[in-house]
């Protein structure tokens, strides 16, 4: 314990004198910047504060080379407004507000964020050096950075609480994409007039039962997590030497090649590899594959990045959804139907493959249609299908398509130059007729969006027990279609009565149903839910977490 106090003092006045030197408001020993009384402690921070924060102006908002003040302008009218008082601390004693927002700085992964973007590091230091020397706490420029450091803190996360860390994008539907300042001094007013800095934060939560699920087993996967650094490794890869390196790198990390070498051996690496996937349960090839390379990047740090982009994409919704709505969540290869906070219907979804991605929307339900004919879209038109009927002209009939002209009359296939059409030179749509054999199946559920895209049965069913289900063109192939049906007619039972859509059905006749309300629809990507008494985590079946990752979080510090 001596030892320490000996460290303690010995590093002070080194630690003071860059904290002077960089922020401009020190004059150094034995100046005005240490005090000789708890009484004079208010005047000179006050004198302090505004010095700084003048340097701050001065200089693009940063304290040091180290630190900025991401609130610098807020800062400097809250302060001058209360005439320079410090919030957080009164004669050489922190508040016990300020203690609270250490805790909860601490504590900032239950939220899915990082501690250290809250000047986690500065403030300790600064806190364990005001506890264990007696010089620190008579120095009125350790207290003055103190009480900056902690008001930039809390707004930074009010910032990150209320609307996370993402840009807002086309399927954001949140109305405030400006908190006011009057937002960030009014939280801060209650917290500290309050004593209540956690139940301050916790009410810029959203209020969303799926952002509630995720948090509540987020304490339980904290508790087992192992935060290491680990190499990322990209795949597919354009530069095979580099990506050799960075795996020999990543398997050393993980025990499966000696930490000492520092040469790629083709035959050491390939024999590690195969070590990898027999321990893991792989296919061991000894070669690299995209589902070995997953399983290596989905560490508990990559996955506590995963959790903090799924918890922000929650604050991009709004505040209150409506009280009945259909949710897919592309990644889960599932869809919800919520009706008065329960979920009324669950059914397993087929969405679109990487290539021919299903879009993120919002829209509302507003028909479905029994025994639908399928209008092939240009795309799968051009891509698929031309090459084929080029080839063999039989295609059209055993895949039960029509030709039809702009007049939408039939066309003969067999009439038809099929060589010279292209992409550019097309005057024909296709269709596919209505039947058991029909792509969309026995119904389609049509809801406006510039994609063309709705949720539809398929005849192919019995795709629904495949475990990875990103297969479709982009539509979202529903397993439980006649059940979501029901739902949508349930109050509308006198004009749609079931067994008049069970007789439609056995006829195979085509109907068109409307005049229910509206059921909202939203359709988006979070690759972790809380279910089933733990996080569960879905593949990242477009990248887009990747993203977000490589753009947001990936040079985050485990802290």
């Amino acid at each position: 314990m001596k030892y320490r106090k000996r460290t303690v003092l010995f590093i002070f006045p080194v630690v003071l004198v860059i904290f002077l030197a960089a922020c401009g408001g020190g004059k150094g020993k034995g100046g005005k910047d240490d005090v000789k009384t708890p009484a004079q402690m208010g005047q000179h921070v006050g004198e302090d504060l505004k010095s700084v924060l003048q340097y701050a102006a001065d200089n693009h908002d940063k304290l040091n080379d180290s630190t900025t003040l991401l609130y610098r302008v807020l800062e400097d009218s809250l302060y001058g407004s209360n005439g320079y008082v410090a919030i957080w601390s009164d004669k050489e004693h922190w508040k016990r507000q300020a203690d609270s927002l250490l805790s909860f700085i601490d504590s900032s992964k239950e939220y899915g964020l990082f501690p250290t973007d809250y000047h986690y590091y500065s403030l300790h230091f600064i806190q364990r050096i005001l506890q264990e020397d007696t010089m620190a706490k008579k120095n009125a420029a350790i207290w003055t950075r103190a009480d900056l450091l902690l008001t930039d803190a809390f707004f930074h996360l009010v910032k990150d609480i209320r609307q996370g860390r993402l840009n807002y994008d086309s399927v954001t539907l949140r109305k405030d994409s400006v908190l006011t300042d009057s937002a960030f001094t009014e939280a801060l007013a209650s917290a500290i007039q309050t004593n209540s800095i956690s139940a301050t934060l916790h009410e810029m939560e959203p209020k969303h039962p799926g952002y509630d699920s995720v948090k509540a087993y987020l304490h339980d996967f904290l508790l087992t997590a192992h935060f290491r650094k680990l190499t990322w490794l990209d795949y597919p890869y354009t530069d095979s030497g580099a990506f050799d390196q960075a795996l020999m790198h990543r398997l050393q990390e993980s025990g499966y090649i000696d930490s000492a070498s520092t040469a790629v051996d083709t035959a050491v690496l390939h024999a590690a590899i195969r070590q990898y996937q027999t321990v893991n349960k792989l296919k061991a090839s000894g070669k690299v594959t995209q589902d070995m390379v997953n399983m290596m990047n989905n560490s508990d740090w990559e996955k506590f990045k995963r959790i903090a982009i799924t918890l922000d994409r929650y604050k991009q919704l709004p505040d209150t959804l409506p009280i009945t709505y259909v949710w897919v969540n592309l990644p889960a290869f599932t869809m919800d139907v919520v009706d008065s906070g329960s979920v009324a219907l669950e059914s397993k979804v087929i969405v679109g493959a990487p290539k021919t991605r299903t879009p993120l929307l919002t829209s509302e339900i507003s028909n479905f249609v029994t025994y639908p004919q399928w209008n092939v879209p240009n795309s799968i038109i051009f891509r698929e299908m031309l090459p084929a009927i080029k080839r063999d002209i039989t295609y059209l009939t055993k895949q039960n398509l029509m030709v039809v002209d702009d007049n939408d009359s039939v066309r003969d296939p067999t009439k038809i130059n099929w060589r010279r059409l292209n992409k550019n030179n097309f005057p024909y749509q296709l269709k596919q007729r209505e039947g058991d054999d029909n792509s969309l199946g026995v119904m389609k559920f049509n809801f406006k969006n510039k994609y063309d895209v709705y949720l539809h049965d398929t005849n192919v069913r019995w795709m629904f027990d495949k475990s990875f289900r990103a297969l479709s063109h982009g539509c979202v192939r529903v397993k439980e279609w006649r059940k979501l049906s029901d739902f949508l007619i349930r109050k509308d039972t006198m004009k749609y009565h079931p067994d008049t859509l069970n007789a439609w059905i056995a006829r195979q006749e085509k109907h068109t149903i409307w005049g229910f309300s509206k059921v909202p629809i939203f359709i988006r990507y979070f690759t972790v839910e809380g279910k089933k008494g733990k996080l569960q985590f879905y593949d990242d079946i477009y990248g887009e977490d990747r993203t977000l990752r490589d753009k947001y979080f990936a040079q985050k510090p485990i802290s």
